[in-house]
């Protein structure tokens, strides 16, 4: 986001607060009395939904399955903010724009609680040496670590764990509710995290090839490596050279499996594919394997949890 879009964001959210300050004065309509949470993307606020049930209400900025990267606020996003009792991101890179665009730009006449999910955490080095091509300001962006957090069953019971906390502080009236809520919530990842480890513990390979280098949590926890198809950004297109590579290197490991989120195109994983079978007569399958940014068909958030272990049990070859 340019200077320029910023001074156009912050002067339209100065106008919008103003008209909504005078209109509030006239109008005074009664206040909801619950939680106001504004979560950035997906995961967060499924996992704010999961705790707070009815004591909350969740304003998601990105909407479902829209690439997360290349992603930018508007002044009604900010607007959205201006109210919350809890902002909760995920932090290391995916979501920069809260801290760089939005944050700075709220007022000071609310308190409110942040919750960046993945502070304190253990986070794996970013998977971006074999994505040369990848431009200055796409490494800001994403940073030195990876920001896929969400994808680990492990991991996002760490950041849920967090929201929980935060929303008790908030609003310890209900922390009875909330607290069976996350108990069933840690419960079910607890569980999910017990079943990848089961279930890929039997894998006779160890490594996988995907679309989006999105994987490194699930790979540093359970035991293989992943090789991305593209860089970070989920909707780009690999060049020939990167399909010749990825060719290359499936062969090195006797691996026929190519994995895809459904969400964007494959027409890439075809050619991939095509290739593949060329050079080795070998039957190549491509799999789906969830990013997990937003409900897909019948599957919600740990529907597609559950389909991810399933294909990796697959590509991996356990028993």
């Amino acid at each position: 986001m340019n200077r320029k879009q910023k001074t156009l964001i912050a002067t339209t959210i100065i106008v919008i607060i103003a008209i909504a300050a005078a209109s509030a004065l006239l109008i005074a309509p009664p206040k909801s009395a619950n939680l106001k949470i504004v979560a950035t993307f997906y995961p967060l606020a499924f996992l704010s939904h999961e705790i707070g049930g009815d004591h909350i209400e969740v304003i998601q900025l990105v909407p479902n399955n829209t690439e997360l990267h290349s992603w930018e606020p508007t002044a009604s996003h900010i607007v959205a903010t201006e109210d919350a009792d809890i902002i909760v991101c995920n932090g290391a890179g995916a979501d920069h724009w809260m801290e760089e665009d939005i944050l700075p730009s709220l007022s000071n006449s609310k308190t409110r609680t942040v919750v960046v999910t993945t502070n304190g955490l253990n986070l794996v080095l970013s998977d971006s040496e074999e994505h040369e091509e990848e431009t200055h300001e796409e490494e800001h962006e994403h940073g030195l670590y990876d920001p896929h957090t969400w994808l680990s069953p492990y991991m996002v019971k760490l950041q849920a764990e967090k929201i929980y906390n935060a929303i008790v502080q908030a609003d310890p009236a209900h922390e009875s509710d909330y607290q069976e809520r996350w108990l069933n919530l840690k419960s079910t990842l607890e569980q999910l995290d017990a079943q990848y480890a089961e279930g890929l513990s039997t894998k006779q390979k160890d490594a996988i090839f995907v679309s989006h280098a999105a994987y490194g949590y699930l790979a540093s926890r359970y035991g293989f490596e992943q090789h991305g198809v593209i860089g970070l950004t989920a909707d780009e297109q690999p060049s020939a050279a990167t399909i010749g590579n990825i060719v290359n290197l499936m062969i090195e490991h006797e691996t026929y499996v190519v994995y895809v989120d459904p969400v964007y195109s494959s027409q890439y994983a075809q050619t991939l594919k095509n290739e593949l079978q060329t050079q080795t007569g070998q039957q190549v399958t491509i799999l789906e394997l969830y990013l997990m940014l937003g409900p897909t068909g019948d599957k919600d958030y740990f529907g597609q949890m559950q389909t991810n272990l399933a294909n990796l049990e697959t590509g991996l070859q356990a028993k």
